[in-house]
């Protein structure tokens, strides 16, 4: 057992980010017990068990090193749930997926596993889709103003959003690993902010670190020579996708803008800066970024300008980088060629897959003026499919 045990809890902490002295301070030990289990030198008392159980969120018979069958398990389930929204293409609900039977699934895990993190996140997630395929979420604008802004009156009558947010709620209030923290955070505000729950939304984002404390941001200034240049790159690639992320939200949500010849331009600037990174036109997973940019700019360009002809000319450009994001989905490894990023490589597995209906949700968002002009060319015949 004692062999067992400080093994165990070492494992704990590295997998949590935990320190000795966090662990100790939790249970109102010295730092040296704690080293001193680590190290096999003693075991805690019997006592004190559960509370280190507790602490990391596992049973008991898991602290002694008899999990391995509630470990598959719980991969099992989490493995299942992944292909299942993936199967609905996230929040478009327009696949094949059963979210009614992922959920009822998550909701039984959960009761079984109580408190186990990773599996409330995904039962948030698929709250939170299933929310969306059953209701949508709805925008307004109000008479006098000129902002997009959430039906928050609409969205917060969704009761799978409602239950969402239960259950963020309650993995708030738990001691979790910030790992888990993180990866909770970005869908709670989102979520918060479609509800009209801002309050909570702010909290929340006031309580992270500035921008200038990201490990983006630090580890080229901890590098140096070529690990730098690799840092550098991937921190280019993020600051570009949150700068386009960013603009195009406020040229998107003020009618003013986005209706005008300006807000094209300003999202036609983010295009150029995309292509002057990656001048060779090898952009790997900013291919998607720039799909975006073109396909908005495309929607832009048919409702609110008289150049049909352009906004045609941005949709092949949007088509091209779709297509070449799908070819580059299909590699083990990609690697970037322009000068700033050439010393950054991505596993493909880590690029999001296309949603299976993504052309179908596209089509709906432009209008049928500019639908009916490619509804005539032979080479966007899957684009309606």
């Amino acid at each position: 057992m004692q062999i067992s045990i400080g093994k165990k809890i070492r494992e704990l902490r590295h997998r949590d980010g935990r320190t000795q002295e966090d662990l100790a301070k939790a249970l109102g030990v010295t730092c040296q017990a704690i080293s001193r289990w680590e190290a096999n030198g003693g075991y805690p008392d019997m006592e004190i068990v559960p509370a280190i159980a507790n602490y990391f969120h596992v049973t008991i018979d898991e602290l002694f090193g008899y999990h391995g069958e509630r470990e598959a398990r719980i991969r099992e389930i989490l493995d299942r749930a992944d292909a299942e929204l993936r199967a609905v293409g996230g929040f478009l609900g327009q696949g094949n997926g059963n979210l009614a039977e992922t959920v009822e699934m998550l909701r039984a895990s959960v009761e079984e596993f109580p408190n186990e993190p990773e599996l409330m996140i995904k039962l948030a997630d698929a709250l939170f889709f299933f929310g969306w395929q059953k209701n949508g979420a709805k925008v307004t604008v109000k008479d006098d103003s000129e902002y997009v802004c959430d039906d928050v009156e609409y969205n917060a009558k969704n009761v799978y959003w409602q239950e969402a947010l239960q259950v963020y709620d309650k993995l708030f209030g738990m001691d979790i690993a910030p790992k888990f923290r993180e990866l909770a955070l970005l869908p709670m505000i989102n979520l918060c902010k479609y509800m009209g729950k801002y309050d909570k939304a702010k909290a929340l984002a006031n309580e992270q670190p500035s921008i200038i404390l990201c490990k983006e941001i630090l580890l080229p200034l901890a590098t140096i020579g070529e690990e730098a240049d690799q840092y550098h790159g991937e921190l280019i690639l993020v600051l570009l996708r949150e700068l386009s992320g960013v603009i195009s939200q406020a040229v998107l949500t003020k009618t003013t803008i986005s209706s005008s010849e300006y807000g094209r331009a300003v999202l036609v600037s983010l295009v150029n800066l995309f292509e002057t990174v990656c001048v060779d036109g090898r952009c790997g997973n900013q291919h998607t970024d720039l799909r975006y940019l073109y396909l908005t700019l495309a929607a832009l360009e048919a409702r609110h300008g008289n150049d049909l002809a352009q906004a045609l000319a941005y949709f092949e450009k949007g088509f091209e980088h779709h297509k070449e994001y799908c070819r580059i989905l299909a590699l083990e490894e990609y690697q970037y060629s322009a000068p700033l990023v050439a010393n950054v490589t991505v596993s493909a597995d880590k690029f999001p897959p296309v949603p299976e209906h993504f052309w179908q949700f596209q089509m709906q968002q432009l209008p049928e003026r500019l639908c009916e002009e490619l509804r005539k060319d032979e080479r966007y015949k899957e684009c309606f499919e």
